[in-house]
């Protein structure tokens, strides 16, 4: 028996999610730290751009499919200057208004990814029990 992608997919987004957690996190702990610039990290969607996410195959005539590669390749680099609050005199970058937001969002992401996993389980659980 083959593994299922869509939970091999979910735990890749709740390691990326949880490291974008932490880089935010990292932000708004240094937001009055002179010279600090702001950090983010690689999109999900640009870090599995690469990656093949194909269907099993289960016939020989079949395309073939790559597998997922285990390693998640997140570059955490500089973020983009907010256009309101831009260097502030300190010279730091951290817009805490937008860490808030990224907040918010990798919040959403993440139960959005736990109700979706939670759905298929409960879908698989009704498939066996028949």
């Amino acid at each position: 028996m083959q593994p299922i992608q869509l939970f091999d997919l979910a735990s890749r987004q709740a390691e990326w999610l949880s490291l974008r957690q932490e880089v935010v996190a990292g932000n708004i702990a240094n937001a009055n730290t002179p010279k600090y610039t702001s950090k983010d990290i690689t999109p999900f969607n640009a870090m599995l751009a690469g990656q093949s996410m194909a269907m099993a195959r289960t016939n020989p005539k079949h395309f073939a499919s790559n597998e997922l590669n285990s390693d998640l390749d997140v570059e955490v680099r500089d973020a983009p200057l907010n256009g309101e609050i831009g260097v502030q005199v300190s010279g730091n970058s951290v817009s805490l208004s937008d860490e808030m937001s990224k907040m918010g969002e990798i919040q959403r992401q993440h139960q959005l990814n736990t109700n979706l996993v939670n759905s298929f389980n409960r879908m698989m659980l009704m498939t066996v029990k028949r």
